[in-house]
């Protein structure tokens, strides 16, 4: 297997942030995405060769294997069980153990030459008795705000496999969930590896979302501004009739409780829906309403 430098892959330093590496993630999966790219093979290869460096680079523990081990950071677990107990017969602690030890043993003589380094002549056969768990797969899934304000099913093609997945309402983006082996076939009767699918939430054009609240800008016209009455507010479980006092000013901020964004996995739970007044000015005036604004401008004057 050829090595895979995650991070040029992802265009990182090594000394990159945790959140610089969900940005670069994001930023690549998003320009090589399937949707994006539906008839190019190399950008569909591309696009899962970044979940796999994401998904070993955002876990702080599989990025310190893969630093330690290069591109069998899989097996690092099974090395330093083994080199734990040769370094009790050799007095060599496994922290001694390299990655060029680790090549060795794994990327030349395979499992049965590994184990027999290990344990002694004979105990090769120990290998093929070892169980090792598949490989974790990680997609994503773009989805429009509105599409999980309710929950819903839907089927993935995850490598030719069809998958229900039952969305839950209030996802987050950015938000990772684990569905248990649907990832690789593991080694040896081993346990499949699982899959790991983080979501995209695309702004919406009215809604703004922090956690389970919404933003959202109102147009109010000036007369009901001025002179106080009744507007009609859509939010996304309907229409809410709001009085507006008389000498409503331009941004003033009023909280909708309970009509904001559901609560992941906390049925019934809502956030606050919080608007903004912009009050509109109105254009093109009639000669009657600019006489009559003139004559009200007067009546200001001391």
């Amino acid at each position: 297997m050829d090595f895979i430098d995650y991070y040029s892959l992802l265009e990182v330093p090594k000394t990159a942030s945790q959140e610089e590496i969900k940005k670069a993630y994001r930023k690549l999966a998003r320009k090589y995405h399937p949707d994006l790219n539906p008839d190019d093979k190399e950008a569909q290869k591309k696009f899962q060769a970044l979940n796999e460096a994401n998904e070993v680079l955002s876990d702080p523990e599989k990025r310190k294997k893969y630093d330690q081990f290069g591109k069998e950071w899989k097996h690092a677990d099974a090395f330093q069980q083994g080199g734990a107990h040769q370094g009790q017969r050799r007095g060599r602690s496994q922290q001694q153990y390299s990655a060029e030890d680790f090549e060795q043993a794994f990327g030349q003589g395979g499992f049965s030459d590994f184990f027999e380094s290990l344990f002694g002549a004979g105990s090769s056969r120990l290998g093929s008795r070892v169980r090792f768990k598949g490989q974790d797969l990680h997609a994503s899934l773009e989805l429009p705000l509105r599409d999980v304000f309710k929950s819903d099913k839907r089927t993935l093609d995850i490598n030719g496999k069809k998958i229900r997945l039952t969305i839950q309402a209030g996802v987050e983006d950015g938000q990772t969930i684990k569905i248990k082996g649907h990832g690789g076939e593991g080694v040896n009767g081993g346990p499949r590896g699982d899959l790991y699918i983080t979501f995209n939430i695309l702004p919406d054009p009215i809604y703004k979302r922090e956690g389970k609240d919404l933003f959202k800008t109102e147009k109010l016209d000036l007369y009901t501004a001025i002179l106080g009455g009744e507007t009609i507010v859509e939010t996304l479980t309907g229409k809410v009739k709001l009085k507006i006092p008389p000498g409503t000013q331009n941004g003033t901020k009023v909280k909708l409780k309970g009509k904001g964004f559901p609560k992941y996995k906390d049925e019934g739970v809502f956030g606050d829906l919080f608007l903004t007044y912009q009050i509109d000015i109105p254009k093109n005036l009639s000669e009657e309403e600019k006489r009559l604004f003139t004559q009200l401008a007067k009546m200001k004057k001391p």
